[in-house]
């Protein structure tokens, strides 16, 4: 007969965390005592340290001294700390609120990071995984780290009934009456909900004085996220209950002008806010089908950006007087190149805002229109209808144009017009998807373009990119290795040691060390030498060869002057630039 087994399973060996087996060797906890929390923390899905405070075997103030003796580190009393001014958006608040830690300060490539548990390994590799950066703790008392927590937490997502809307802002939208006489099958009680109805008006005007291009509202199986892009970077700002995701979207359709009705199809609209009494910001917005509901994204059309100046854009000297050259030609062709989102529409319409005078006639075709310029007659094309950019160009031939403006040269026909338009005596600008200045050339004659008509229309082509400016406020001198300088793209006369390179430190007036963006730019002039280098049907490589002759800075180049102005990093401009 085999022997059985005295001890009881409850009382079996428990691998205690980290922290119990600390509170045991300083003498606070007795082997059984640290077992029986551990085991009711299980029980209860708490961590181990929520079970030890609120059981009251350990205080929490007693505890951090405890913690703070046995491994040596500061103890900080966070009744002394400001909460507002403590450094925002360096962590995601669903990681401090799981891990009940807030983020203190940064130095160097490290966070320092306010605890109760430094033993809670998981924390410290979500924080090193998600921020990359090392983690430094510092001892808190746990209640009051909690308290700290749940306040710096609260935002639009936790209480949308307690969202008040200010007076200094309001919608000019579509009335709901308008929308139901449209046939649309709305529900008043739906779209009128004042928590929804709160809750975005404070999204738009959040993203406004965050200066924010985009807000995404994103709809998951569990889980619904709002996210800012702000200086080029998507940052998550609030997730609202799941349950308002058919609601918020029917609110935001409905001041649109969108069909409410329609969820399986893409929709776009417009809406406006105003902002004060003589100023209205327009968005667009642009709705999704997915998985889980309806995707929508809105952009911020700020008429404002058009009018900063080409000096505000970021344009060296050289560069600026480069463009306004081309931009007083009475013909020919200038292009605009660069991925989506770096600031091709905000260079043309600051080019536009200078031509715009009440002798002149401009007319624009873009896909849709961005940003609203009085006295310029702006036309949205519509592929469905049949008003493509091809055909809004053949007609504007025909209504006596001075400047023509087109969004996009996406097929041989529009360019084929485009380039017509500007041997025949109308300044023509565009844009195009190439990656620099000198590939433009040799992606237009791959469209099938002949090489004449490219030499004889093409007066100047800008390349450019958008670099997130440093911070003035928390920007540091960057140790960078002379090595890594010269595999950058400097040159050794340049190492001087005439200037220094600036790194993001980060602080609470920015975002991660950054503020803003600064253009990055490559105008090239289309020469005679470039020309006949076009004419012979030379490759990109001859063509920047020749620009660089010219004393023509490559975007790379370009990017290291702003390095040396310390207007931005070198990380940022390898970055950017990495083409």
């Amino acid at each position: 007969m085999a022997a059985v087994d005295p001890t009881p399973k409850d009382s079996a060996t428990v691998a205690l965390p980290g922290l119990g087996r600390a509170l045991i060797s300083a003498g606070k906890l007795t082997q059984k005592e640290a077992e029986d929390i551990y085991r009711k923390s299980q029980a209860s899905r708490q961590s181990f340290i929520a079970e030890l405070t609120g059981s009251g075997a350990v205080s929490a103030a007693d505890l951090a001294h405890t913690v703070s003796t046995v491994f040596g580190a500061p103890l900080l009393d966070l009744n002394a700390v400001d909460p507002q001014r403590l450094p925002r958006e360096m962590l995601d608040p669903k990681i401090c609120g799981a891990y009940r830690v807030v983020v203190l300060s940064k130095r160097s490539n490290r966070l320092i990071v306010a605890t109760a548990d430094p033993t809670d390994q998981e924390a410290a590799e979500k924080i090193k995984f998600t921020t990359q950066l090392g983690v430094d703790w510092v001892i808190a008392e746990y209640d009051k780290l909690s308290a700290m927590v749940a306040a710096s937490s609260k935002s639009a997502s936790d209480s949308l009934d307690a969202i008040n809307s200010s007076t200094e802002f309001e919608f000019s939208d579509l009335p709901i009456e308008e929308a139901q006489e449209s046939g649309q099958d709305n529900n008043g009680a739906e779209v009128e909900d004042a928590p929804i109805v709160k809750f975005l008006h404070k999204m738009l005007i959040d993203a406004f004085n965050m200066r924010a291009s985009d807000l995404h509202f994103e709809p998951y199986e569990h889980t619904y996220r709002v996210r800012f892009r702000i200086d080029g970077e998507l940052r998550e700002i609030a997730s609202p209950p799941i349950a308002i995701k058919d609601k918020l979207a029917s609110r935001i359709k409905v001041i649109s002008r969108l069909d409410i009705s329609e969820k399986r199809v893409p929709q776009d609209g417009r809406m406006k806010l105003k902002v004060g009494p003589d100023r209205v910001i327009d968005f667009r917005v642009s709705t999704l089908p997915t998985l889980f509901g309806e995707k929508i994204v809105i952009r911020i059309l700020d008429p404002s950006s058009a009018k900063m100046g080409i000096e505000a854009l970021g344009y060296d000297p050289e560069e600026k007087e480069r463009l306004l050259s081309a931009i007083g030609r009475p013909y020919g062709m200038i292009l605009v190149t660069g991925p989506t989102g770096s600031g091709k529409t905000v260079s043309l319409y600051s080019c536009l805002n200078l031509l715009n005078k009440p002798g002149v006639n401009i007319a624009t075709a873009e896909d849709p229109s961005e940003i609203n310029l009085p006295g310029v007659n702006q036309v949205n094309v519509n592929e469905k209808a049949g008003l493509t950019f091809a055909v809004a160009l053949k007609s504007f031939l025909r209504q006596d144009p001075d400047i023509i403006m087109v969004g996009e040269i996406r097929d041989l026909e529009t360019a084929d017009i485009s380039i017509k338009a500007a041997q025949t005596g109308h300044l023509v600008l565009s844009t195009l998807h190439t990656n620099d200045a000198p590939t433009t050339l040799t992606r237009m004659r791959n469209m099938g373009i002949a090489p004449f008509n490219i030499a004889s229309s093409v007066i100047l082509i800008t390349a450019q990119r958008l670099a997130r400016r440093l911070c003035p406020q928390c920007k540091a001198p960057a140790d960078i290795p002379h090595e890594a300088l010269l595999e950058a793209g400097f040159d050794d006369e340049e190492l001087d040691g005439s200037w220094v390179a600036y790194k993001a430190v980060g602080c609470s007036a920015c975002n991660n060390g950054y503020k803003g963006r600064v253009g990055i730019y490559q105008v090239m002039p289309i020469s005679e030498e470039i020309q006949r280098i076009i004419l012979r049907d030379g490759s990109a490589l001859d063509i920047a060869a020749q620009a660089k002759r010219e004393g023509v800075r490559s975007l790379r180049e370009s990017g290291l002057h702003k390095v040396k102005q310390g207007m931005t990093s070198l990380e940022e401009v390898l970055a950017v630039t990495n083409i």
